[in-house]
């Protein structure tokens, strides 16, 4: 059996341990092929030239030429013959997985029959959602009949991965032909939003950003609801002296404040077509999606009130607004359903409409890109109109690509081409960037592998200022 490669874990809910299983049933009917092996077909080749001097030398015996092949052939068939097994193929896979994690696909071969097999090939037939090593193929080492290989699978989006098919061939005792059964596959594997980063560091990221519970002693005083006037102490902010207060009791008193909760906090995603390209192999929306459901997290269990909205040239996912830890199974489910699109972004539409639903001032996060100043320039004229009523933070993924084009040393004519352009387009983006700053939207422009925790920290940080 081939040494297991490493491979990253999925920690999705309900996969912290891959306690549930998909497994084929145990089946061997299906396509049955027999074909010679290359070592058939060389050692049939090595006749002809010993054919082709025979009929030189003896053109009238020249069929004594084909006793070659023929016996290469009669060698073939008993090979066939004896070489029958039975075939049961067997394919386990954990229930779900995160998209963007490796996950192992353990193929199981049995292969009854008296004679030795020594080993196996197998491969599968998987859709587009999963990414197969070495395109699904593995070898598998026999002993008594059995053996096992491991095949990591990469799952690329998110939706239900599915093996339609496994295949499955070996030689033959004399190693001239190949059986290959064909194996009806019912594999599926539902592939769901990355949440790795909450379970691994949720409580850690919590605790560092927390404003109230377990740190109140060091965020006392902050917020905007007004709680009690206390005699002035030493590390209070001065702003918060109540002076009529303090000449009426001859001591400095200060107004001390509990942090405002049931902030309404909006997430939209762009789902468009510029959102399904990929980072680092995994799309941007998924990336988004990730960030996303790690910030609900964090605002739900700082007691504000969150909600979903996904769209692309018109709103596709649009949520109320729910409260409380056990909301989070539920928007992460609405998570799932987020679909990769292959439309224009509509802001204008988009955010019109959410904002039409919103009868509070409430902070929308929305995660989007633009590659052109055509879509920025709607973007920009959307945000402004939102600005006026709500809070607008802009989260969008460095383009590490174009950055990497644009420092390198070119070496010749099309790579000072390359650098130009991507010189060119990064200036535009940071000038669609500083307009948005410029018109009141708070921008987070971040690394993929970053974006979630700068997301909390920059939430946070407005919460904290109590811009909401």
């Amino acid at each position: 059996m081939p040494s297991r490669r490493s491979s990253k874990r999925s920690k999705c809910r309900g996969e912290q341990s891959h306690p549930v299983r998909n497994r084929t049933p145990a089946q061997e009917h299906g396509a049955r092929v027999i074909y010679p092996t290359r070592l058939a077909v060389l050692a049939a080749a090595a006749g002809a030239p010993v054919a082709l001097v025979i009929g030189v030398l003896l053109p009238d015996r020249w069929y004594a030429g084909l006793a070659w092949p023929l016996a290469v052939l009669m060698l073939a068939v008993v090979d066939a013959a004896k070489g029958r097994r039975t075939a049961v193929v067997r394919v386990d896979l954990p229930a779900t997985a995160s998209v963007g994690d490796t996950i192992d696909a353990t193929l199981t071969v049995t292969l009854a029959g008296t004679a030795k097999v020594g080993g196996a090939e197998v491969a599968l037939a998987a859709n587009a959602l999963f990414a197969a090593e070495n395109d699904g193929r593995a070898s598998v080492v026999m002993r008594d009949g059995k053996g096992a290989a491991l095949l990591p699978l990469t799952a690329l989006r998110r939706g239900i991965g599915r093996i339609d098919r496994v295949w499955t061939r070996w030689r033959g005792p004399l190693g001239l032909v190949w059986h290959q059964r064909a194996v009806a596959s019912d594999v599926r594997v539902a592939i769901l939003p990355d949440i790795r980063l909450l379970h691994d560091k949720g409580a850690e990221i919590f605790r560092r950003h927390a404003i109230d519970g377990l740190l109140t002693q060091v965020d006392r005083g902050d917020g905007t609801d007004f709680d009690a006037l206390v005699e002035f102490r030493s590390g209070m902010d001065r702003r918060a002296i109540d002076w009529k207060q303090s000449a009426r009791h001859r001591k400095l008193h200060a107004k001390e404040y509990r942090t405002e909760r049931n902030n309404q906090i909006v997430f939209a995603v762009d789902c468009g077509r510029q959102m399904s390209d990929p980072v680092a192999g995994v799309p941007r929306v998924d990336r988004a999606v990730s960030a996303m459901l790690l910030t609900a997290w964090v605002a739900l269990k700082l007691g504000d009130r969150v909600a979903l909205h996904a769209f692309d040239s018109r709103p596709r996912i649009a949520s109320g607004l729910v409260s409380g830890m056990p909301a989070f199974a539920n928007l992460q489910r609405l998570a799932a359903e987020i679909d990769y699109s292959v439309e224009e972004t509509n802001y204008t539409f988009a955010l019109t409409t959410l904002a039409t639903r919103l009868t509070r001032r409430s902070m929308i996060v929305l995660f989007t890109e633009f590659t052109d100043l055509t879509s920025a320039d709607f973007l920009v004229r959307a945000a402004m109109r939102i600005v006026k009523t709500h809070l607008l933070l802009i989260v969008v993924l460095r383009d590490e690509d174009v950055e990497a084009i644009a420092d390198r040393a070119p070496a010749t004519a099309d790579d000072v081409t390359r650098a130009v352009t991507a010189a060119a387009l990064l200036r535009d983006r940071k000038l669609v960037l500083a307009r948005l700053e410029h018109v009141g939207v708070h921008v987070i422009e971040a690394e993929h592998d970053r974006v979630g925790e700068r997301l909390v920290a920059g939430y946070v940080a407005l919460k904290r200022r109590n811009l909401l």
